[in-house]
């Protein structure tokens, strides 16, 4: 059996891999750089450059307004069908508009107001901070006795699944989730647990931004009413780049957009005081989308498709096993502990690792030794693993600096002090 710990191991992992080819698709400015971040921004794909060009120059500065008939008018509708075949959705399921928190606050309220009477909205602790800062405001907003739930992990790595199914009940009006936790990256099981709101009643909603392009979804078939996820992760959309919104065909004439805009109306240019919503999917489409941050997402989901979901899975899980392997060899000795789930079916693309100096040692990776981790409070390292460019050569190289910011005690020359600099 070959040592994992070798380069050379890596090297021959690589050539084995078959979307290594997907690598040269992407922009590497720096040679020497490991970036093990794509869980927080992708990277950009070259044909995401070659375009943005005739974008600008072409669509906007030579079309004009004419642009809006070429295309722009669509390509929510357009785009958000690609993602649709990411996520387990049909194609007129998904639109792409707005940020994740709008959409999450849009489809959070639809939700609600459809069990109006319910009194409890459920979510987790894993959830993203932000989620739960929604929900707050929206229960707030809503009032009527309505409260949120947040059921406690044990262990803050695993979803606590039968706490879940012992707090929704009757009186839950929306179940609110992370299919892929961003600090454990836990991976709910999405049939089971959507299976487990629909049978008292709830509507269950995943936000899917730290899956999405490399854990499939199965929000159709699964019987999910509604999910969220952004585009700048996985999906290479771009820095700040829009969020998609699912809606199950069965719920888009259930449920009501709480912010209607023109985009939603049945027939937007007839400019009618009367709002006449829109019979599918574009009704939860609100205003006017920036094109300039839409129609870069369409290049990243084209190669995502390209390379396909169950490749990119299975890439994904290797990589995360190798990375894990590593970890055990070379790291625990080290004091780093493993902050994951063991089990790859229930883990994401990305482990986190926990170390007493895990700021410092963030620090000293990014300073000094080229490599982009990212760090969340109070010690976890989180390292992402984009599959259709994160190389095996990456994982090793990256984990042999860590190694070395360690036993050369690098990370000794920064300071504890974490700040709120971007991490």
């Amino acid at each position: 059996m070959a040592d994992f710990t070798a380069r050379e191991t890596a090297l021959d992992l690589d050539k084995q891999d078959r979307l290594a080819h997907f690598r040269e698709e992407f922009c590497f400015e720096e040679e020497d750089l490991i970036y093990l971040d794509g869980n927080s921004l992708g990277r950009l794909p070259k044909r995401t450059l070659d375009s943005f060009q005739n974008i600008v120059k072409n669509q906007w500065g030579r079309n004009l307004i004419r642009g809006w008939n070429d295309g722009w008018i669509d390509s929510p509708s357009r785009i958000g069908a690609k993602v649709a075949q990411l996520i387990g959705a049909e194609s007129d399921e998904v639109v792409i508009g707005d940020s994740t928190s709008t959409n999450l606050f849009k489809l959070a309220v639809a939700g609600i107001l459809y069990n109006k009477g319910r009194k409890k909205v459920i979510t987790d602790n894993l959830n993203f901070p932000s989620d739960i800062y929604v929900l707050e405001g929206i229960c707030e907003m809503l009032g009527g006795g309505l409260y949120l739930e947040v059921v406690k992990s044990s262990d803050e790595i695993n979803g606590p699944v039968e706490d879940l199914r012992r707090a929704i009940d009757e009186n839950t009006a929306l179940v609110v989730l992370s299919h892929t936790i961003y600090k454990s990256s836990y991976t709910y099981d999405m049939e089971a647990v959507t299976q487990i709101a629909n049978e008292s009643g709830a509507v269950m909603l995943w936000d899917m931004s730290h899956s999405v392009g490399s854990v499939p979804g199965n929000l159709h078939n699964s019987g999910a009413a509604l999910a969220i996820g952004c585009t700048y992760k996985y999906l290479n959309g771009g820095p700040g780049a829009l969020a998609f919104l699912y809606v199950h065909r069965d719920w888009q004439q259930k449920l009501s957009n709480p912010i209607r805009g023109w985009f939603g109306h049945d027939k937007m240019f007839s400019f009618d005081l009367e709002y006449r919503r829109s019979p599918g999917i574009k009704h939860f489409l609100t205003g006017t989308p920036p094109i300039l941050s839409t129609l870069p997402i369409e290049k990243g989901v084209d190669l995502l498709l390209e390379a396909g979901m169950q490749n990119l899975r299975q890439k994904s899980i290797e990589l995360t096993e190798y990375a894990i392997q590593l970890w055990k060899e070379w790291l625990e000795p080290l004091g780093f502990t493993l902050k994951s789930p063991v089990d790859p079916n229930a883990r994401g693309s990305h482990i986190t690792l926990g170390h007493p100096e895990g700021w410092r040692i963030d620090q000293a990776l990014i300073g000094e030794m080229n490599v982009i981790p990212d760090f969340r409070k109070p010690d976890n390292l989180r390292l992402g693993f984009a599959p259709i460019y994160t190389s095996f050569y990456d994982v090793w190289e990256g984990f042999r600096r860590i190694k070395e910011v360690v036993e050369d005690r690098i990370y000794e020359k920064y300071s504890c002090e974490t700040g709120n600099t971007v991490t």
